[in-house]
């Protein structure tokens, strides 16, 4: 079966930012066969392929992006327990895994209450939160390209803080992780003590894309640094600097992609200006973008 190709989608509506242009194609497979002919048709087009997931971490283009939008489904996007093994599809989201996990009394997973992500995003970016990360929990995932497939294991991926190796046109179709034997009583009280502590230091109720920028080495962290800087509340059109914690970006209302971009590159200079940081953007962008100077 062949995996539909939509045209014109706007990607505003597949971001949690809610900004974003027309995708020039747009891919939903449900299985590995389809994603596969997917990336083999790409490829053959000459088209780049970018993966959106939750669209929790990616910032596109107002123009839109030229190229083929993938959003994993189906058989790609469930996950069942094997053991101790939790398998997951690249677009499973860490919501589910985590049911999935504390059903069948695994822990290790509590962490990704925090990343309102999918399993194979969290390896392209090597999610984490509260000190663990994928590497942590990770045993290894089932990589696609136009090439082909295969499993890679951490080391092989290339993961470090909030990195891989992946390339683009290279996506996660699947992921095992590792975990261990825990109530799920506990899990349920981990969890349900992560997600209170989350809502107290992060804007969970506005529209965000998550962290904007990696934390710098050193004792001082991004969101820190930004607020020493007197920018939380900074906006330009409908992109705010979050009140609650200066690492996000808040739509407050018809934000643009533009609106978003031009908040960070003030955010990034002044960081500069006064620490002699450079800080590197987490989220990920899509499209023919750029931050400013």
């Amino acid at each position: 079966m062949t995996a539909a190709l939509e045209q014109g989608v706007l990607l505003a509506r597949c971001t949690t930012i809610g900004t974003g242009g027309p995708a020039a194609a747009f891919a939903q497979p449900s299985t590995l066969a389809e994603l596969e002919e997917v990336l083999h048709r790409a490829a053959a087009e000459g088209s780049d392929v970018v993966v959106v997931g939750l669209g929790s971490n990616v910032l596109a283009a107002d123009a839109g992006v030229d190229g083929v939008v993938v959003r994993l489904r189906g058989e790609l996007a469930a996950a069942s327990a094997e053991g101790t093994t939790l398998v997951a599809g690249g677009g499973a989201t860490n919501a589910l895994c985590l049911h999935r996990a504390r059903a069948a009394g695994l822990g290790g997973l509590e962490f990704a209450c925090a990343i309102p992500g999918t399993a194979g995003g969290g390896v392209r970016m090597n999610a984490g939160a509260y000190g663990s990360d994928w590497a942590v929990i990770l045993e290894r995932a089932l990589v696609c390209s136009a090439e082909g497939s295969g499993w890679l294991t951490p080391v092989e991926l290339g993961l470090s803080y909030r990195h891989s190796s992946l390339a683009p046109g290279q996506v996660v179709a699947r992921v095992e992780y590792r975990l261990h034997p825990k109530l799920p009583a506990q899990v349920k009280t981990e969890v349900a003590e992560l997600i209170a502590q989350r809502k107290v230091t992060q804007p969970t109720t506005k529209r965000t894309f998550g962290s904007v920028w990696k934390n710098p080495p050193g004792e001082i962290g991004a969101g820190r640094m930004l607020e020493l800087c007197r920018l939380k509340g900074y906006r330009v059109g409908g992109a705010v600097v979050s009140p609650m914690h200066a690492n996000f970006i808040e739509n407050a209302g018809d934000a643009t992609t533009a609106d978003c971009l031009a908040v960070m590159t003030e955010s990034r200079r002044r960081v500069r200006e006064q620490f002699g940081v450079e800080l590197e953007h987490e989220v990920v962008l899509l499209g023919e973008i750029a931050l400013g100077a």
